[in-house]
């Protein structure tokens, strides 16, 4: 986080020094407490100084596959692979490409591009068409592009940051009346099947949902293609407080996970054989993590679905050895293996999201003592995590949905327990019911959600607060949240 604050990348050179001195001092073991102190103080900076360095290192290998400013709006010609699902919209098509050659002469592209392809407008005697692309076909075109750039905005949504979390270095458009020639229809890679198999999907459900309402909620569901949720209903998620439920989050990879764990687990003791090869916790473990690998892969594995397979994995390996001493220290690690996976998942709202939801949960539950209801016990995490998210909402996003704790308690169980893995098991079917419930099942929630986003003050509005206000008030919630007992 501190290295992304920085205008330009600095020398990390004497962070590294400072790492190996902090390192050094591992070795030494002082009895006297003030040398102790000091050797805690040289850990713990040594520390700081290796993750600022590692983060320095992959933003230079990042920034250093980048378009030549002399390049830009110059013709180029290139050969590459349609690397994402092509989404469509009433101007053309706009798609992920992978460079594997360019062409024309000491041009210089980056590996990672961003296109769109304008189609052909309608006129009296013609309709309009765009171009037909499936994900892994190769493509030589000539293209146009220009450096990632967004409007700097003050707590507005940072389009040059996204790109750049995204490792999309360059950003054109494909030349009209150039040659353009599609020389394999599928380049056989893992990636490029994954995301053919997504496409599939996304096309089988638009087959059996074509005209509802709802069916871009079921395919975001199925394989976390946002842009297919018309905006009026994006409206509706965000004045609920829902719409971290339209994508496939971490929230649907773990309930995934876990009803494959409690399958697997429930199965697996009963049969005495399997237990005596494999205990069947260790078994459950194992299916779970593969059941939440396999439905971030089908997303795309998008950056909030990667952080919960890093997370889940973390805790599985906990679980395999045996070691989980305390909930917070999992935790701990599942943040440091993210971070060292991606040190641009701090860029995203959804990191410190999801990790500060975890730990709220974990602080109100983990430890307590004495035995509540579970109605009550529920409650309490609902009311919890709704008020400690208050400030990072207000701070990145300047609004908090006053309805959102009764419009989750109804939408998070509905969603997760029920229609996403309706959705899930539909496209693995070759009938069209099961999709048909899922959808009817998404039409009664959704009535509840658009009643509460009609209502008076749903949302509360305001200017994004300052630093200090945002640390007073994470302090403060966390006095109030404190086991009874707490003086004040």
């Amino acid at each position: 986080w501190w290295l992304q604050q920085q205008a330009v990348l600095p020398d990390a050179g004497w962070a590294w020094a400072l790492a190996a001195v902090g390192l050094a001092a591992t070795a030494v073991r002082p009895e006297r407490g003030a040398l102790r102190l000091l050797r805690g103080l040289l850990v713990k900076t040594a520390c700081f100084a290796l993750g600022f360095s590692w983060a320095a290192w992959c933003a230079q290998q990042r920034l250093a596959d980048a378009l030549p400013a002399d390049w830009e709006g110059r013709d180029i010609a290139v050969i590459g692979v349609v690397s994402g699902l092509p989404q469509a919209n009433e101007r053309g098509v706009r798609f992920e490409f992978d460079i594997e050659r360019v062409l024309t002469p000491d041009a210089r592209v980056p590996q990672h591009i961003v296109l769109s392809w304008w189609g052909t407008p309608a006129r009296e005697d013609r309709p309009a068409t765009f171009p037909s692309l499936e994900p892994g076909e190769r493509w030589q075109l000539t293209v146009r592009l220009k450096r990632p750039r967004g409007t700097a905005i003050p707590h507005g949504f940072d389009y040059e940051a996204w790109l750049f979390e995204r490792n999309l270095r360059a950003a054109g458009y494909v030349r009209p009346r150039t040659a353009r020639e599609r020389l394999a229809t599928m380049v056989h890679e893992p990636r490029y099947w994954i995301e053919r198999a997504r496409g599939a999907i996304r096309s089988r459900i638009q087959a059996a949902l074509s005209d509802a309402p709802y069916a871009g909620v079921i395919i975001a569901l199925a394989i976390g293609d946002q842009r297919a949720i018309p905006p009026e209903q994006w409206r509706t998620f965000t004045r609920t407080g829902v719409n971290h439920l339209m994508s496939i989050s971490g929230l649907h990879v773990t309930m995934v996970s876990g009803l494959v764990f409690a399958l697997v687990y429930g199965l697996w003791r009963r049969i005495p054989r399997l237990t005596l090869a494999l205990p069947a916790l260790k078994a459950a473990v194992v299916a779970a993590l593969g059941a939440a690998l396999l439905y971030a892969l089908l997303a795309g594995f998008a950056v909030p679905a990667q952080r919960t397979v890093y997370m889940l994995a973390v805790v599985a390996a906990a679980l395999w050895l045996g070691v989980i001493e305390s909930a917070s220290v999992v935790l701990c690690v599942a943040l440091l293996v993210v971070v060292l996976i991606d040190p641009w998942a701090v860029l995203a709202p959804g990191f410190w999201l999801s990790f500060g939801a975890v730990a709220v949960i974990m602080y109100v539950t983990v430890g307590r003592i004495g035995r509540s209801h579970w109605l009550t016990s529920w409650a309490r995490v609902q009311i919890a995590v709704t008020l400690a998210l208050i400030p990072p909402l207000l701070a990145m996003f300047q609004q908090v949905s006053i309805v959102s704790p009764l419009a989750n308690a109804v939408a998070i169980p509905v969603v997760s327990l029920v229609v996403a893995p309706l959705a899930l098991i539909g496209v693995a079917l070759p009938f069209d019911l099961v999709l048909q419930c899922a959808h009817l099942v998404m039409s009664g929630c959704m009535a509840l959600l658009e009643w509460l986003s009609l209502l008076p003050d749903a949302v509360w509005q305001q200017h994004a607060p300052p630093a200090w206000a945002v640390i007073v008030a994470v302090a403060a919630l966390a006095w109030l949240l404190a086991p009874r007992g707490m003086p004040a």
